[in-house]
């Protein structure tokens, strides 16, 4: 069975929550992911939009605040089909403009070894790519030092690559994107992580900001791809060759049912491989 990935921006409390949340469950339940990464998620004691989304589903979910707002905490969360055996937050560089941005990391018991999973949400003003470039260094410094490190016991399977999604407001030939994907250096820094939708999507734009859907046409910006799932490299020339790739994505959460759409957002599904392709007919020298 692939890991099944999700990410969505919930677009908080806005619009017609109660009809969004059971059009934001109706996707859940059909996709069946096995990670979530959800963004602007208001959640305060007793009361989670992402645990209110998944109730009776038997989730784990983890949250981390960015901001304080109207009486709820306001940023991220990771969903979890599986145990979260760990979890850590950082608060992302503010930039020249500060509006409260944050990442949460969750490392997860999977079937197939220990998983790095990261949901973040990067500053949204279409000019301001000097706050996100600083904000994508130090989400990739976060998530590589989060990622499973090996161990005797579990040598192969802890070799998972770490997962990062979220809404990153940056198209993908802006610089911050060019980065995550190894396109582009920062201050004298490279980092690279896959793009699922490049790798395995279907050729297309790949819009998640689109004046198809109502609820994102009224902010008078133009179609875009702005939500990501990034997965780092694939198992290579291992006993678990392969373990990691990615073998499908498509957008997702993009119907309207009577006038209603899950979100302003629509969200993005992947699919990684998590059995070996089995041992290659050569190697790598």
């Amino acid at each position: 069975m692939p890991l099944r990935v999700l990410s969505l921006n919930l677009w908080n409390h806005s619009g017609p929550w109660d009809r969004r949340r059971a059009r934001v469950r109706e996707w859940v339940d059909d996709l069946e992911p096995d990670v979530i990464g959800f963004q602007e998620v208001y959640y305060r004691d007793g009361y989670s939009m992402a645990a209110e989304i998944c109730d009776g589903l038997g989730y784990g979910i983890e949250h981390a605040s960015a901001i304080e707002y109207e009486g709820y905490r306001f940023g991220n969360a990771v969903v979890s089909r599986w145990p979260i055996i760990d979890v850590a937050s950082i608060t992302l560089p503010a930039g020249e403009r500060t509006e409260g941005r944050c990442a949460v990391n969750a490392t997860i018991d999977a079937p197939f070894g220990e998983l790095s999973f990261t949901s973040t949400h990067l500053n949204w003003k279409l000019h301001d790519g000097r706050s996100r470039e600083l904000q994508v260094q130090a989400l990739a410094d976060f998530v590589i030092s989060r990622r499973p490190r090996a161990t005797p016991e579990r040598s192969g399977a802890s070799g998972f690559p770490p997962v990062v999604v979220g809404d990153f407001n940056a198209e993908p030939d802006s610089d911050e994107i060019r980065f995550m994907s190894g396109f582009h250096s920062l201050d004298g820094r490279s980092v690279m992580f896959y793009d699922a939708w490049r790798v395995a999507g279907d050729g297309g734009p790949g819009t998640t900001w689109s004046n198809r859907n109502d609820f994102a046409s009224v902010a008078l910006e133009p179609d875009r791809r702005i939500d990501y799932i990034f997965v780092g490299y694939p198992r290579r020339m291992t006993e678990d060759h392969g373990v990691g790739k990615i073998e499908a994505c498509r957008v997702v959460c993009d119907d309207e049912v009577d006038g209603v759409w899950p979100s302003d957002h629509f969200g993005v599904y992947a699919e990684l491989r998590t059995e070996p392709l089995g041992k290659p007919r050569w190697t790598m020298s």
